[in-house]
């Protein structure tokens, strides 16, 4: 069975990697034959992380896509991810459903909020209602969460399935004991995701870390020292490291703001922590809630004063700690892994 994948980004990019290129060896180990077209390619992406902008990059990926699309008629299935051209109308899609071509588009993030909550007056107008014509026209819209799969409904979509972002348990290891004679908090994240989400924590961190000497911040995916004190280690992203990154952490956080948005993220980075045995502490948002279960797998904090409390009960509670961290293992192996989910890609792209 030929099946063509329409990435957004190369296997560099995180969403992609996740959602689609670790799939490719399991499905095709199952007998797929699976062709992938990225929109963007490594060029793009190695200028947008180091804050550029190649606009001739840019329209030679719209050029890419554009000639794509003749030959999409050899393939038994499509997989979208997100859409078929960015800020652009819907009319591939459209033109898809019209003849009679099946494809199921995927979404890891609230894309649709990218027009509808737009401050361009031209992508509000135009654009407001463009995913949800894509999800009609679909033959089957994936979601990532449940804040997704509910757009996917009020759009009208034929067939809603909900599968997770995942980890593959065979690159994630139970987080032995750390023989650090510190207690480490780690975050993992993008320059964009640091400057929204964690920038705006540094007051109350920098106060946490000098009321305990013995507590590092690590920030993994930053390179740059921000000058943010001397327990703070800044450490670069490495597909084959990060995972040791991770299970050198006590404790994971995921700080969010409470936006649109953000309610439209996959908790990635929960699931990463809980994968290798280690509590998340996360704001009290979104999939955060489905990931980070009170008392369970870690917990949830609004304000200021219960992250600090939070990380603090953790630290001086090494058992709870533990056990915290065996259940947010547990919960993985049961939703939030790749040997699961992979089932139902394969289900899906066969058209059951």
């Amino acid at each position: 069975m030929k099946i063509l994948y329409l990435t957004k980004y190369t296997s560099k990019a995180a969403s992609s990697r996740m959602r689609s290129y670790q799939y490719f060896p399991y499905l095709e180990k199952d007998g797929f034959e699976i062709t992938i077209k990225p929109f963007f390619e490594d060029e793009y992406l190695e200028d947008l992380y180091n804050g550029k902008k190649n606009m001739g990059s840019v329209v030679k990926s719209y050029f890419k896509r554009f000639l794509v699309l003749f030959s999409i008629g050899q393939f038994d299935r499509v997989v979208i991810e997100k859409e078929i051209f960015p800020y652009l109308p819907a009319f591939s899609e459209r033109i898809l459903n019209w003849m009679g071509i099946k494809y199921i588009v995927d979404y890891d993030d609230a894309i649709f909020h990218n027009y509808d909550q737009s401050s361009n007056p031209y992508f509000k107008f135009f654009l407001k209602k463009k995913i949800d014509k894509v999800m009609r026209y679909s033959d089957v819209v994936v979601a990532g969460n449940s804040y997704l799969a509910a757009h996917a409904e009020r759009a009208g979509a034929k067939q809603i399935d909900i599968i997770p972002t995942v980890i593959d348990l065979n690159r994630y290891p139970v987080r032995e004991k750390n023989d650090s004679p510190s207690f480490i908090l780690g975050w993992i994240g993008t320059k964009s995701t640091f400057e929204k989400h964690l920038a705006p924590c540094k007051d109350w961190m920098i106060k946490l870390l000098a009321k305990n000497p013995d507590m590092e911040l690590h920030i993994v995916g930053i390179p740059e020292d921000k000058g943010w004190g001397n327990q703070i280690k800044w450490i670069p992203w490495k597909e084959d490291t990060e995972v040791l990154e991770i299970g050198k952490m006590d404790v994971g956080i995921m700080p969010l703001q409470d936006s649109l948005w953000e309610r439209g993220k996959c908790a990635y980075k929960l699931i990463q922590y809980a994968a290798c045995g280690i509590p998340g502490i996360a704001s009290d948002v979104g999939m955060n809630r489905e990931v980070t279960l009170p008392n369970h797998t870690g917990f949830l904090a609004n304000t200021t004063d219960e992250w600090l409390n939070l990380i603090n009960e953790l630290k001086n509670n090494p058992q709870k700690k533990k056990e915290l961290g065996h259940n947010a293992r547990k919960l993985v192996e049961e939703k939030y892994c790749l040997q699961v989910t992979v089932q139902k890609w394969i289900s899906l792209l066969c058209g059951n």
